[in-house]
């Protein structure tokens, strides 16, 4: 399920990471092909120098010397490897295109699939370990392609070549070649295995590097003030210090490589053998040339497995922690075909209960309606669940029991699409892109034109300050918005909402940051905007609080009272204390 999804141009084979890297390199067969023409035409004419060389050897051993099949052969070498070069550049070219394509593909998957999650995966999942993935890994993919898999294709035809031209000097002499390539494939298939663990490692360790960093990064205003750098650094080095341990690891296992070995093992062996084969007079001595520099193609596939197949070991690794991310599950589902009307604003909570982890409740058995175009204040400690009850209106989290509907209609049957397109919610935690002030307002409306954003920053009390930049509603803000004050984001928050013309407007004490001049402005802004449409208020300004037609008084999860100012000063308890605390903050 995907509370978000855009159709790719190609589904992937999710089952195995095995099949999800080949269902984006099947998508270009014939750059594969290129890529195989090129690897075995490369092999094959690299094969074609110690086979004329072993023929220009045995026409100057002749008598006389026949300098005519020396010419020949010498041409014949000249241009095997000009068309050898040629057919290199294709390959190399093609297995690029490949690689660049299979990381964009990728890339835009895991992406797509990262905005279909649910928040409940976005508040388990760290953002650095996240970025990792969507950066690190999906590059390897790419290098896993080129250099890997483009050198894992040419090695293998040059493992072949010597197995099937060996036989034309005599058939014994395929006793060499057959014995390297079955101890070679054993030694590779173990080496494989282990690689396999330490690659998994390897890319795990530096995601957990980078999820550190970036939390340290993103809260580097609280490690500042609380004279945190040195714990800070000692904890990315303990991460950098296993990342390091694992790499070398690494190292460790590709300086045992066995094949190293069985490549002199074989040569000595092949080159006895052919010796022994011209003194029996079965074989001439530019035929033992000629095999023994068949021989030494073996030296690509044995030189280049070292790095190569590192680098398909590490794709894997990387494939198999972004389609990890790719299949999580998450709980919401989009339901594009669900219901998508106009909003009215009918609210109602039956029986509602929600946890955001397994078997603890932060709302239990919460019942109330509010009527299309009323002013609803929700009130409580801190950690009442005021601002998760909110959440539950337009799906960002879903109720684990009861039901949540909107004007009748239970939330989940909703096309989430034109829901969420219908409800905006400002947070006290306002967050701002590092884009233009316009392009922040017009965020939720891209198609407003200037005069729209500036009406909507006029009705926030935000044009103002807006128009005493530099560059007015050019100015670019910094990341989050951290070149602005507090007011002045939670104004342009306010616009961002005023703009949309949402049918449910949710305000998470939205005038917390700003003077008390400012807030009258804002509370006569805030209250011209709701009217005609349902509106909650979650705050402790008695001012907004009385105004309200209903007032939700939350306490531990649970909705203690419920009715409007006068009723609940009059019955309520709970509600009383509450209004003298706000009371004696205000004062």
């Amino acid at each position: 399920m995907s509370e978000f999804a855009v159709e790719l141009r190609r589904e992937s084979n999710r089952r195995s990471p095995g099949r999800w890297v080949l269902s984006h390199f099947s998508r270009h067969g014939w750059l594969f092909l290129i890529m195989f023409i090129g690897a075995f035409g490369n092999a094959a004419l690299a094969a074609v120098m110690p086979i004329f060389i072993g023929i220009a050897f045995n026409a100057a051993l002749a008598d006389p010397p026949d300098f005519g099949r020396i010419t020949v052969a010498a041409v014949v070498i000249l241009a095997s490897q000009i068309l050898r070069s040629v057919l290199q550049f294709g390959r190399n070219f093609a297995s690029s295109v490949i690689a660049e394509r299979v990381e964009r593909d990728s890339r835009q998957e895991l992406y797509l699939s990262l905005l279909g999650k649910s928040m409940t995966f976005h508040d388990l999942q760290p953002v650095g370990d996240t970025m990792a993935r969507a950066t690190n890994d999906v590059h390897e993919l790419n290098l896993m392609m080129m250099p890997g898999v483009n050198l894992v294709v040419g090695s293998a035809n040059f493992l072949v070549m010597p197995l099937i031209l060996a036989p034309r000097y005599d058939i014994q002499l395929i006793a060499a070649p057959l014995f390297f390539i079955v101890t070679y494939v054993l030694a590779l298939a173990r080496y494989m295995n282990i690689l396999s663990r330490i690659a998994d490692r390897v890319r795990r360790a530096f995601g957990v590097m980078n999820a550190r960093l970036a939390e340290a990064l993103d809260g580097v205003e609280m490690v500042k003030g609380s004279a945190q750098e040195a714990g800070e650094i000692a904890r990315f080095e303990d991460n950098a210090r296993e990342y390091r341990h694992a790499t070398v690891a690494q190292g460790r296992e590709e300086a045992k490589f066995l094949p190293l070995l069985l490549l002199g093992i074989t040569q000595a062996m092949g080159f006895t053998h052919a010796l022994l084969l011209l003194h029996a007079g079965r074989i001439q001595v530019g035929d033992v040339v000629a095999y023994v520099g068949l021989l030494a193609l073996f030296g690509f596939p044995t030189n280049i497995s070292l790095m190569a197949y590192s680098r398909v070991s590490l794709g894997f690794a990387s494939a198999r922690r972004i389609l990890d991310l790719v299949t999580r599950e998450t709980t919401l589902d989009e339901n594009p075909e669900g219901y998508a009307e106009p909003i009215t604003g009918d609210i109602t909570f039956d029986g509602v209960s929600f946890g955001y982890v397994p078997d603890v409740d932060v709302l239990r058995d919460i019942h109330f309606t509010v009527r299309a175009g009323q002013t609803v204040a929700i009130v409580g400690q801190t950690g009442a669940g005021k601002s998760t009850l909110t959440k539950l209106i337009n799906r960002t989290y879903d109720a684990r029991a009861g039901r949540v509907l909107v004007d009748g209609v239970d939330v989940r049957d909703w096309s989430l699409a034109a829901l969420r397109r219908q409800i905006s919610i400002i947070e006290q935690d306002i967050f701002l892109f590092s884009r233009t002030i316009a392009e922040n307002i017009a965020f939720g409306a891209p198609e407003a034109t200037a005069e729209e954003i500036e009406a909507a920053a006029r009705a926030a009390q935000a044009h103002d300050f807006i128009i005493g930049f530099a560059d007015g509603y050019q100015t670019v803000v910094g990341g989050r918005g951290v070149t602005l004050s507090g007011g002045q984001r939670q104004r342009i928050a306010l616009a961002r909402a005023f703009l949309t013309q949402p049918r449910i407007l949710i305000l998470d004490d939205s005038t917390s940051a700003v003077d008390s001049a400012t807030e009258d402005q804002i509370q006569r802004a805030i209250q011209h905007a709701a009217q005609n449409r349902t509106t909650f208020l979650i705050t402790h300004r008695l001012s907004q609080i009385r105004w309200a037609d209903l007032v939700l008084v939350m306490r531990q999860g649970r909705l203690e009272a419920a009715g409007d100012h006068a009723t609940l000063m009059a019955t309520s308890p709970a509600y009383r204390r509450i209004f003298d605390q706000y009371e004696a903050l205000e004062d």
